[in-house]
């Protein structure tokens, strides 16, 4: 394995042959015993998928290398995987999304129930976004919507029409009745919309994108995005929304003049109810970790680190005592650190140098890094070896 840090003990949780992944970082891939990570084993790391393309789920542990694999699914993609979740309701459970065939011949997206002991149990009726961290809520939005490609399946076939307004949106799953309620439509999104003359350009293709709940699943955030060309849809045009999990207090805290020749890269909830983490250049000095409350009536942002310059992922620990950073690639080589957030000082814990070729759009491999429940330990997808793997690091002598 080539060297990720001279100080640091990283650890490889997956095969040396074929890619495995696990996905996006504002999840936790670990199960409550700490043992069982989630992980997919995918057929390529060249394109995007493709229909009837599958992926193998299943899970690795820790101390024992190897895949478990355990069911296989045709709704995967290279940045966000198959939206693998544990459910905290159901131990020894976890949910993913896969798509089945109707007697029409219409595939259709849903997310499967499969429980350890006992092999695939249910499912339910709409694929899942995001899960509340109680594991009793789930966010489900249309992935054929979405026209960046590689952020949704292969059997999710685009559609490019304007979308019902009425009658699609943001969706409320609840996982124990596995009932649905439509709790942010299109139309009431445009209506409370910050700048609704932005959507004179882009108004047949706008789509929903990144779906999460806050610290308490009270709240739940959503981008919004319009673009005018669906085949070529960069730039689109960004507005963040909030609101709580039954649709009340619909705001916009972050419209797209903020967002604007990405002044912001991504964004999070933080470690209260209202606070959003996010990482942007707004003063021109590469991008720096903010925060700000997104419940106030003043917008007022606070830095709690200048970051590492590129654009990147964050993340706080389970704690708020610490944040995971990474960076996207330059010159080859993504970075990762731990921020202390008592006074935004970063250490570096791992380079990662990946081969050129990594920074196809959309198939390129990100680190997002993952925290596990307890903290302890940081989990991050890389190819850095030739190979799209997993590999964990026991971050806890710095973070105790």
């Amino acid at each position: 394995m080539k060297l990720i840090s001279d100080a640091f003990d990283w650890q490889c949780l997956t095969p040396g042959e074929g890619h495995f992944m696990f996905g996006y970082y504002d999840r936790c891939a670990w199960d409550a015993t700490g043992q069982h990570h989630l992980a997919l084993q995918i057929p390529q790391q060249s394109r995007l998928p493709e229909p009837g393309e599958t992926a193998e789920v299943g899970i690795v542990e820790r101390g024992r290398p190897g895949f478990q694999r355990l069911a296989t699914t045709q709704a995967w993609c290279h940045q966000q995987g198959a939206m693998t979740l544990w459910l905290p309701q159901r131990p020894g459970c976890f949910i993913y999304n896969d798509f089945i065939e109707e007697a029409n011949g219409r595939w259709k997206p849903v997310a499967r129930i499969y429980d350890l002991a006992r092999g695939l149990v249910g499912q339910y009726d709409r694929p899942v976004y995001a899960m509340s961290p109680d594991g009793r809520l789930a966010a489900a939005l249309d992935f054929s919507r979405i026209p960046r490609r590689g952020y949704s399946y292969a059997r999710a076939t685009f559609k490019g029409a304007p979308p019902d307004l009425d009658n699609d949106g943001l969706w409320i799953l609840d996982l124990e009745t596995g009932k649905t309620r439509l709790v942010a439509s299109y139309r009431a999104l445009i209506e409370a919309h910050p700048l609704p003359y932005d959507l004179e350009q882009g108004a047949d293709c706008i789509w929903l994108n990144h779906a999460i709940f806050n610290c308490d699943g009270s709240r739940v955030m959503v981008l919004f995005r319009t673009c005018a060309n669906p085949a070529s849809p960069w730039p689109w045009h960004t507005y963040m929304f909030t609101m709580r999990v039954d649709g009340g207090e619909l705001a916009c805290p972050l419209p797209h003049t903020l967002w604007r020749e990405s002044a912001i890269s991504h964004q999070i909830w933080g470690r209260a109810p209202g606070e959003i983490l996010i990482d942007a250049n707004w003063c021109g000095r590469g991008y720096e970790y903010v925060v700000f409350d997104s419940t106030r009536q003043r917008f007022q942002a606070n830095r709690i680190s200048k970051g590492m310059g590129p654009m990147g992922h964050t993340v706080f620990s389970p704690d708020g005592r610490w944040m995971a950073a990474d960076t996207y690639s330059i010159d080859g080589v993504q970075r990762l650190s731990l921020v202390r957030v008592s006074d935004g000082a970063l250490t570096e814990v791992g380079r990662f140098r990946h081969q050129a070729g990594n920074d196809l759009v959309d198939v390129r491999c990100d680190l997002h890094p993952r925290w596990s429940s307890d903290g302890r330990v940081l989990t991050v997808d890389s190819i850095h070896d030739g190979h799209r793997r997993i590999y964990a690091l026991d971050v806890s002598p710095l973070t105790v």
